[in-house]
């Protein structure tokens, strides 16, 4: 199993497990492979350092080398993301391409007050702004619109 650690062009960093380079670089080919946050397939593999385990010998007792470690400055943010898109999607009904009609029937007391999630153009956002109906574009990755495996 080959575990690397890949980005997509918006920076987001995550991890993918393959059977081998190959299985990769075939997926990659195909378009098989996305970023979970944002769904862009243009992924980079990015430079990791392999573990080896050489047997179960103790190590020799020498100063510990130093490591260089690396931050994933995004991490918190993203994970903190995927929680507000977990949180919205519990939370709100899904009203498809109804979105901008139910909105307006929401703002205007035409139907009961509840949190919606939808589709809607970028047309219709602006024109639900232009009459004072707070909306808010919101990707959701695609791996979050479905059930988990």
């Amino acid at each position: 199993m080959k575990v690397l650690n890949l980005q997509c062009r918006q920076s987001h960093g995550f991890e993918g497990w393959f059977a081998s380079e190959d299985d990769f670089q075939g997926q990659l080919a195909r378009g098989l492979v996305e970023c979970p946050l944002c769904g862009d397939a243009g992924i980079t593999k990015m430079p990791s350092a392999p573990r080896l385990n050489l047997g179960a010998s103790a190590p020799a007792a020498t100063a510990p080398a130093k490591q260089e470690v690396v931050s994933a400055p995004n991490a918190q943010l993203q994970a903190a993301w995927l929680q507000l898109v977990q949180k919205v999607l519990a939370n709100t009904e899904d009203v498809g391409e109804r979105f901008a009609e139910e909105a307006r029937k929401i703002h205007y007391g035409e139907t009961e007050e509840r949190g919606i999630r939808g589709q809607a153009s970028k047309e219709e956002t602006e024109s639900l702004l232009e009459e004072g109906i707070a909306v808010l574009p919101l990707p959701i990755p695609k791996g979050l619109k479905g059930p988990l495996q």
